[in-house]
């Protein structure tokens, strides 16, 4: 049987206000995480490395960083293969002067791009998860069943299922009910600790999807979870696709299986990044089988001139001129002078780390200066008064205006 033709819609146009500061200047899809990835690169590699290689990324909030980074690290396009790109699309208020009302709309006003090429299945997938997945095998269940819409899903906890859809289904996968962020979620049957939430990720058939989506708009509705998906569970042919049959090759024994984190808090974007530390993580980023792609870099290696380090990430052009670093991840172009110690902390690009300095349980977002001797994570009642602190505890340093004096380099 002659393979689907397939298009993909990245929906990265949503504010991330729950990962606020480090949304402060940027979408929650253009976040740093881990050593030198951003949030989005993990729903790019999951599409192309399932050979998914017509993307439109649908931004709008805050979007220059993303974009920048898209332009740099994912351009795919040939002119001898026309559908082969990654292209970045805006609003472009072809129906009126509004933005995007919701999900739904969002892919609503780029019909035109459905219509210029005629997929036979169209995913609409977020781009504000850690994962990896491998989409073939959803498209492979969504066919077998002879589905017409067909949801990603996994079994999460409880208390973080109020952020998600919550689904009810059948032994053979079709969904009975739909649920879209509920204040009280309803538990597993199997399990009533947990519930069987959507992973916002959605497989079409177009001519399913183009009905929808112009029925949705005469009605004035705006997203999917929250109308296009309730409203299809009783006419239509919609399935879950259980996430934890996906099988990624290169995965060690020792992950946590299907593994996937919704980053969407402080805390969770937290958890997700000290996930892959440790011999033996419950994320391993090195995966030959199964890269994580995102934008190169040119410089030199990190460099330590003295140090104690314990389980930690360094990131390319790093330097370390005497530090104790515990837990820690540390991304590209820092600068620890002596004396410094961190403990289960994230120090994101381009910032200065000055002479005595301690940190414990911290972000520290892009282009900062640490000046000698500031202690911060260590009394959380003075930190409240600076810096945003989490109610459990992590302490947010917001990005810096201007870059770093590189002086202090060697």
């Amino acid at each position: 049987m002659k393979a689907p033709k397939i298009l993909a819609f990245v929906m990265a146009g949503g504010e991330g206000s729950r990962l606020h500061p480090l949304t402060a200047e940027r979408s929650k899809p253009a976040v740093p995480f881990g050593g030198r990835y951003r949030i989005v690169d993990f729903v790019l590699s999951s599409l192309v490395n399932s050979g998914i290689q017509s993307i439109y990324m649908l931004v709008q909030y805050k979007s220059q960083s993303l974009i920048e980074h898209i332009n740099q690290a994912w351009v795919i396009s040939s002119p001898i293969i026309p559908d082969q790109f990654i292209t970045v699309v805006p609003p472009q208020m072809r129906e009126g002067p509004g933005w995007f009302q919701g999900t739904a709309d969002a892919v609503c006003q780029n019909l035109n791009l459905i219509e210029r090429h005629s997929p036979d299945l169209v995913a609409v997938f977020g781009a504000d998860h850690i994962y990896r997945m491998d989409v073939q095998k959803m498209v492979d269940f969504h066919l077998e069943h002879g589905a017409e819409l067909t949801v990603s899903a996994r079994q999460v906890p409880l208390a973080d299922a109020s952020s998600l859809g919550v689904i009810a289904a059948d032994r053979d996968g079709r969904i009975l009910s739909f649920d879209e962020k509920p204040e009280c979620p309803t538990p597993s049957p199997a399990d009533p600790q947990r519930a069987y939430c959507s992973m916002g990720n959605y497989l079409f058939n177009t001519d399913l999807l183009v009905e929808s989506l112009l029925k949705a708009k005469e009605e004035g509705k705006h997203d999917f979870g929250r109308h296009i998906i309730p409203d299809l569970i009783h006419r239509r042919r919609v399935y879950a696709y259980d996430f934890t049959t996906n099988v990624i090759p290169g995965v060690k024994s020792y992950e946590e299986p299907a593994y996937w984190r919704d980053v969407g808090t402080i805390d969770s974007y937290f958890a997700a990044n000290m996930d892959m530390l440790g011999l033996e993580p419950r994320f391993n980023m090195f995966n030959p089988k199964w890269p994580i792609a995102t934008k190169g870099y040119p410089g030199p290696a990190p460099k330590i001139v003295e140090g104690e380090i314990h389980n930690s990430i360094l990131g390319a052009g790093t330097l370390v001129k005497g530090a104790k670093l515990t837990n820690s991840i540390l991304r590209r172009e820092l600068v620890l002078e002596r004396d410094v110690e961190i403990e289960d902390s994230i120090i994101m690009d381009y910032t200065q780390i000055r002479h005595g300095v301690r940190l414990k349980r911290v972000i520290i977002d892009r282009y900062n200066t640490i000046e000698a001797g500031t202690q911060i994570g260590y009394d959380l009642e003075a930190d409240r008064k600076r810096y945003h602190v989490t109610d459990s505890g992590i302490v947010v340093v917001t990005k810096g205006r201007h870059c770093v004096d590189d002086t202090h380099y060697y």
